[in-house]
């Protein structure tokens, strides 16, 4: 697990792992009360690190590990009692990598629209079998072809938001990160900012069934539209600086 100032359902989280022997968090520059929150936990050790990006935290929180098979969380998850249970009972295959769904909330309201609906994660996997990558952002396992994917019926809560304003620091974050990522990867301009921008949020609004949650879906599209609007204008201004 990943903490930077994770106060908010860090407890809930750590309490619903209880059950694993181990818990490795490596936090990266809390300062509110995350540490203290973790240390009560007896079966938690945590460790610090710089931001190098979340595919290599990711993975020097994997190498800390005492034991192969990885369940990879973040700290505004929770892993229901069924699922804890399954994935304690079941026989692993390390030649498999095991995903679940989640249930995606915005201040505690279930959200089955604006693209957070069928949400499939890859979470549990073998580290002699795969590791993350090394993407600053949206990071991912890597599947080579001898590994497949099964899904676990166990399922997470997932609460990302509870406000506006956290969806506007995070929109302000992952577009920054993408930013530096894809420069001179990708092609950007104001104008495909401005189409994919409006193309998202019509998908997410209208397509995906954003209207049916009233104002949290309005919201939602629109931090979807935006977050992916900017991403572009930050990647166009990193391109052409001493134009600007």
């Amino acid at each position: 697990m990943l903490t930077r100032n994770s106060t908010a359902y860090l407890g809930e989280c750590l309490g619903a792992l209880e059950a694993f022997a181990e818990v490795v968090i490596v936090d990266n520059g809390s300062t509110d009360d995350t540490i203290a929150i973790a240390s009560g936990f007896s079966n938690v050790t945590v460790y610090e690190h710089p931001f190098i990006g979340f595919g290599p935290l990711k993975n020097i929180a994997v190498e800390r590990a005492s034991n192969d098979w990885i369940l990879s969380v973040d700290s505004d998850e929770i892993v229901t009692p069924e699922l804890a249970r399954e994935i304690l009972r079941i026989t692993l295959d390390s030649n498999s990598v095991y995903s679940m769904e989640r249930d995606n909330y915005y201040c505690r309201r279930l959200i089955r629209g604006c693209g957070w609906q069928n949400d499939q994660v890859q979470r549990l996997f073998n580290r002699k079998s795969t590791r993350y990558d090394d993407k600053v952002v949206h990071e991912g396992l890597i599947m080579n072809e001898n590994l497949k994917t099964e899904k676990l019926q166990g399922r997470m809560k997932h609460y990302p938001y509870d406000s506006a304003s956290q969806l506007i620091q995070k929109m302000q974050h992952y577009s920054t990160l993408w930013a530096e990522e894809n420069l001179g990867r990708k092609k950007a301009s104001p104008l495909k900012a401005l189409f994919y921008g409006l193309v998202t949020f019509f998908k997410s609004y209208v397509i995906k069934s954003g209207w049916l949650y009233g104002y949290a879906g309005l919201l939602i599209s629109i931090s979807n539209a935006n977050g992916v609007f900017y991403k572009y204008v930050k990647l166009y201004e990193a391109k052409r600086p001493n134009q600007l």
